[in-house]
């Protein structure tokens, strides 16, 4: 990706996840609390009616979030991690198994950033660990320059998902 490029790296798994998120929102969420608001709305003096008023903040919440969506899924750019011509190196999709000075490993999954998750091992591609991984084959040494100081990992394993025919 170029500087000038605003598009962002997703998987095919996450963008699906951004578009289950937003249909659910704009076809349950948001037509449940616009029934609730006029509702509420019916029931008189709106300045103490409770179901009005958090109506209406929860209504500017998922409008907001349907934004965000929407502006997340038009810059997505998908890369199917399972068409990478060169599975000998990590690049973005990579399923990658790192160990450190110590031998403790880490399996590592790199992916767009808006479908990070660190506790699912999921890395987000412009994250430092990303960064220092890329183009790396099994057996290199990479350091990673984190908040605490840097951290030296060797390559153990690279992977890819098996492309669906």
């Amino acid at each position: 990706m170029t500087a000038q490029d605003n598009t962002s790296p997703i998987t095919p798994a996450g963008l699906s996840a951004l578009k289950a998120r937003y249909d659910h929102l704009l076809g349950t969420e948001r037509p449940e609390i616009v029934e609730i608001v006029s509702w509420a709305a019916g029931n008189g003096d709106r300045s103490e009616n409770g179901d009005y008023l958090y109506g209406r903040k929860r209504m500017r919440e998922i409008d907001r979030e349907l934004s965000y969506l929407a502006k997340v899924m038009k810059h997505a750019r998908v890369v199917d991690p399972a068409q990478q011509p060169d599975k000998s190196r990590v690049f973005f999709g990579a399923t990658v198994t790192i160990a450190d000075e110590d031998d403790e490993e880490r399996v590592l999954t790199i992916v767009g950033d808006k479908e990070q998750d660190a506790g699912k091992g999921l890395v987000g591609w412009s994250t430092p660990i990303a960064r220092a991984l890329r183009g790396a084959a099994v057996g290199d040494l990479k350091t990673v320059r984190l908040p605490g100081g840097e951290k030296e990992w060797e390559v153990i394993a690279i992977s890819y998902p098996e492309g669906r025919d």
